[in-house]
């Protein structure tokens, strides 16, 4: 059975997993569902098209699924925001519910989504991602498996942050930042991400790989999506993190984040 505090509101029609716990002024609107062993600390909001996985902790005064942002949203479609399981919500989080009819915003696994921060309409979040306290992620923008952004970091709408990017505190993207990067300050590169490598136990023929391709990227002259093309179709038995990387230059409309001139 679910734990609820005698003080919140919660729905009749919410679907609540077994030992979910709610806390003290949580309010819980009708179209959501909490997964079980979940909990919500007092004054949490879930709102209709709010899907919470297993073990998640919302945190005070967080609010899942709230409108999105965007003028033109018509809040009779019906949209959702997902958060996977084992994921964090400190204080005062904000997630807001997708803009397209059946469209959902989501968070991945294993998440830990800090202290004010906002995870704007259509994004996608990947797992075991870490996102600092006030950080504003703008509608639409895609985060990788297990990147990092500090503190106070502000993304365009649209963009695109690969995986295990490790984003300095108070920086700023308006373009894409490619995978397995360092990036600080605004749309600046500062080499490859090799604590972060070498954290997720990428061997050392990996991560030279790695430094190989982001050379003949970043490096070489020419369109950067031509280069990562004919780096991939020049390379045979490509590890799968270099073909992750080089793959990430077809894709997305706003142009790359490049390295500044200390890193080059």
């Amino acid at each position: 059975m679910a734990s609820i505090h005698s003080s919140a509101i919660v729905s009749s029609e919410a679907i609540l997993g077994e030992g979910v716990e709610i806390g003290p002024y949580a309010i819980v609107e009708g179209d959501v569902e909490i997964g079980a062993g979940s909990k919500l600390e007092a004054h949490a909001v879930l709102k209709d098209g709010a899907r919470i996985g297993k073990s998640v902790t919302v945190g005070n005064f967080a609010v899942v699924a709230g409108l999105p942002q965007d003028l033109s949203f018509d809040p009779s479609i019906r949209t959702f925001a997902r958060i996977g399981d084992k994921t964090t919500l400190r204080e005062g989080v904000t997630i807001n519910r997708a803009t397209k009819e059946g469209g959902c915003t989501v968070v991945g696994e294993s998440c830990f989504v800090m202290a004010e921060a906002h995870v704007g309409h259509d994004s996608v979040v990947g797992n075991k991602v870490v996102v600092g306290n006030a950080s504003l992620l703008g509608g639409h923008v895609s985060v990788g498996d297990s990147a990092f952004l500090g503190g106070c970091s502000g993304i365009h709408q649209f963009c695109r942050i690969g995986e295990s990017v490790m984003f300095g505190g108070q920086s700023t993207a308006t373009m894409d930042v490619a995978p397995f990067t360092i990036f600080a300050e605004r749309n600046t590169l500062f080499g490859l991400n090799l604590v972060g490598l070498r954290r997720r136990g990428f061997s050392k023929e990996t991560i030279a790989e790695l430094q190989r391709c982001y050379r003949k990227v970043f490096l070489g002259t020419g369109n950067m999506r031509v280069l990562a093309a004919e780096a991939k179709d020049a390379g045979e038995g490509l590890s799968p993190e270099a073909v992750r990387f080089l793959d990430f230059f077809a894709g997305g409309k706003r142009g790359f984040a490049t390295p500044g001139r200390s890193s080059k």
